[in-house]
């Protein structure tokens, strides 16, 4: 019967390779939003002397908010896979950041991406208001405040088990 369990543990445990499908995905959308970005880059760059000024900072912060979501597939990839899957062995002096983000650190790190992405989408919402209803623009707010609300309590839970954590290593002492 040990014998048996050790087998299903071992399967278990070896399961999380099958996380690297997805990791690697991952890369592979991230070059085609490179491809992407390129493209809008290079539209706003034919465009330079064309658009007005509000049009070019809508243009800026669709790149920005470009850069922002690669930057989030990115830790993403890399706290998942180091989280997960398994340790990389030769990158720990080339990236500051690696083992540094448990999965806690992770969820708040993604509820801020996606706190400031939202932010940048309603920035460029707002500055073409025209363009939108007033009940539009009014679900449009509480969707990003919906966002914000849960990024704080993300936060503030994790500050929550951090403390319970060190409560209970300085009982252990």
């Amino acid at each position: 019967m040990k014998s048996l369990e050790l087998l299903i543990e071992k399967i278990i445990l070896s399961s999380r390779w099958i996380l690297v499908a997805f990791y690697l995905g991952l890369v592979a959308a991230l070059a085609v939003y490179a491809l992407s970005f390129g493209y809008k880059f290079l539209k706003i760059a034919q465009n330079v002397f064309v658009y007005e000024d509000f049009e070019m900072i809508l243009a800026m912060l669709a790149l920005i908010d470009a850069a922002l979501v690669a930057s989030l597939i990115v830790m993403v990839m890399i706290s998942g896979y180091e989280n997960f899957v398994s340790r990389f062995d030769e990158a720990d002096d080339q990236v500051s950041f690696l083992g540094k983000l448990d999965a806690g650190s992770l969820k708040i790190k993604v509820a801020s991406s996606i706190v400031a992405i939202s932010s940048i989408h309603l920035l460029q919402v707002f500055l073409n208001a025209n363009q939108y209803t007033d009940g539009k623009l009014m679900w449009l707010t509480l969707i990003h405040l919906a966002f914000v609300v849960s990024a704080v309590m993300l936060g503030y839970l994790e500050v929550m088990m951090n403390g319970k954590k060190k409560a209970s290593d300085a009982d252990k002492i």
